[in-house]
C-alpha cells in the first residue's frame, strides 16, 4: 500500500524519540563539519558510549584540521582509546586533516566525490557528514539502517549501497538527513541484531519481521 512505509517510519521515530540520539549525531550539535567527520570516523565498529566519550576527550585537545595536525599520533591515540582499532583511526584522523588543509583549503568538502577522495573515508562517512555536517539531504546507511529496512521490508537489499538507492526512491529528500538518526536509535535499542525487543515494537503488528526468526524474534 502507497505510504505504508511513512506510517511505520512515524512510529519507529516516536518511538525512537524516547532514546538516547547516536553520538555522531549528539556532536553534530556543534555545527561543524568537522567534528562530524572525526566523530564518525570513531563511531566505526565502536559502542556509541565509548565513541562520545572520545570525541570529547579529543575535541578538547584538537577541534580543527590544523590544531588536530599538531598532535602527536601516539597523543591521539591515548585521547581515543578505548574505540575500537584506535591506533589505525589516530592514524586516519591525521591523514584527513591534512588532506582538509592541503587540498581543500582547511574547509571540508561539502560533495560526495570529494568526501570520498580522503583517504579513510567511504560512504557512511560522507554521507553522515553531508547531511549531519552540511545539512544537505543524503541518506546515511550502516548496519542499523541496513538491518532495520530490511527487517521492515522497505528494501531486499544485501549490499548498503544498495540499500541507500533504495531508502532515497522511498522517502522524499525531507526525510534523508533524519532517517540515520532515527533508524540507529531504533535499531540500537528494540530492532537489534539479536534478540530484537519485537514484544516492545511500536510497528509490531505491521512488521514483516524478515530475517528476524533467526535472531530469536518475539523477545519481549
Amino acid at each position: 500500500m502507497a505510504g505504508e512505509h511513512l506510517k511505520v517510519y512515524r512510529l519507529i521515530r516516536r518511538q525512537a524519540s524516547d532514546f538516547r540520539l547516536p553520538s555522531v549525531t549528539e556532536i553534530s550539535a556543534e555545527e561543524d563539519p568537522y567534528l562530524v567527520l572525526v566523530s564518525c570516523i570513531l563511531s566505526l565498529r565502536t559502542k556509541d558510549s565509548v565513541a562520545l566519550r572520545a570525541s570529547r576527550r579529543l575535541f578538547k585537545e584538537a577541534s580543527d584540521p590544523r590544531s588536530m595536525l599538531r598532535l602527536p599520533e601516539k597523543k591521539i591515540s591515548g585521547l581515543i582509546f578505548p574505540v575500537g582499532f584506535y591506533r589505525t583511526k589516530a592514524g586516519v584522523i591525521l591523514g584527513a586533516s591534512r588532506a582538509i588543509l592541503e587540498s581543500f583549503g582547511g574547509r571540508v568538502p561539502c560533495t560526495i566525490e570529494d568526501l570520498l577522495s580522503i583517504k579513510g573515508v567511504g560512504r557512511k562517512t560522507a554521507n553522515l557528514v553531508l547531511g549531519l555536517g552540511y545539512g544537505i539531504p543524503a541518506v546515511c546507511v550502516d548496519t542499523h539502517v541496513h538491518r532495520v529496512s530490511n527487517r521492515l521490508g522497505w528494501v531486499k537489499s544485501v549490499k548498503a549501497e544498495e540499500t541507500e538507492k533504495a531508502l532515497q526512491g522511498l522517502f522524499a529528500r525531507r526525510y534523508w538527513i533524519e532517517l540515520n538518526t532515527v533508524l540507529v536509535a531504533f535499531g540500537q535499542n528494540i530492532c537489534r541484531p539479536v534478540s530484537p525487543f519485537c514484544g516492545r515494537c511500536a510497528a509490531e503488528r505491521c512488521c514483516p519481521k524478515a530475517g528476524a526468526a533467526e535472531s530469536g524474534r518475539g523477545r519481549k
